[in-house]
């Protein structure tokens, strides 16, 4: 069963010089009356379609005091899967692959999103520069993975739900092998999680970033895990980002 599209209407619209694309932004934001700021801010991927997930498990959250007001920002493209106005295909992946011909701008669409998007997020709400946030699922996790691997990564807090791992034959291990041997430290905080039904590329490739990551950890790079029993990859989302908000964003 595919998500449906959100009924939120952006609340602006924001061109990237870096990819091409204009991208409608979701926003959820707290009251600035109660919650002054700054606000630990979350970018999530897929926004068209797990936005009003994010929004209902984040004030699910809020309501019992177990995290703070948070700034939800969803990054869409104003059309479906498969459709040919969402570029999720090209944005979301590192590496280009010849199943996919337009693949592999996950690094322009990075830089859309720190040196673009970030600064007039920054312009419009009182973000906390301490806890830049972004989160994903399956291929929009891989993005999210890609953003934390990077020797001064600008998110430091990471949700990566049923992380795409395989793509490419699995070149995002090969990656933070790299980066490890550059580098010992890696100062974030990264939540994974997946449903125990999902495939077995799905689970079993996550379980080999984790025990990567376990054999030759980065100092300050903070790993929480979770599975969740009996739920497959169409019905774990919700599950991945209440825990995985949870786990970061700890009150």
């Amino acid at each position: 069963m595919k998500p449906s599209l959100t009924r939120v209407p952006p609340a602006f619209l924001s061109t990237s010089s870096e990819t091409g694309t204009t991208y409608p932004i979701y926003i959820d934001a707290p009251d600035p009356k109660r919650a002054p700021g700054p606000w630990p801010t979350v970018l999530l991927m897929d926004g068209d379609f797990f936005f009003d997930t994010a929004v209902a498990e984040a004030q699910r959250l809020q309501k019992s005091w177990k995290i703070p007001p948070l700034l939800l920002v969803g990054v869409g493209y104003g059309a479906g899967f498969g459709e040919p106005g969402n570029q999720r295909s090209r944005d979301y992946t590192p590496s280009h692959s010849e199943l996919e011909p337009a693949s592999g701008g996950a690094d322009a669409f990075h830089g859309y999103l720190t040196d673009t998007l970030w600064p007039e997020l920054a312009r419009r709400h009182p973000v906390d520069e301490e806890a830049r946030g972004i989160a994903g699922y399956s291929l929009g996790a891989l993005l999210a993975l890609h953003a934390l691997f990077r020797p001064r990564p600008f998110f430091t807090r990471i949700l990566a739900g049923s992380p795409s791992v395989w793509w490419d034959e699995r070149a995002l291990l090969a990656h933070a092998a790299r980066l490890r041997e550059a580098q010992s430290e890696l100062r974030a905080s990264l939540f994974v999680g997946v449903g125990t039904r999902d495939s077995r590329s799905m689970t079993g490739d996550l379980a080999l970033l984790e025990q990567q990551l376990a054999a030759r950890p980065f100092a300050g790079l903070r790993v929480i895990s979770e599975r969740f029993p009996g739920r497959n990859h169409f019905n774990a989302a919700p599950d991945c980002l209440r825990a995985g908000l949870q786990a970061l964003y700890a009150a």
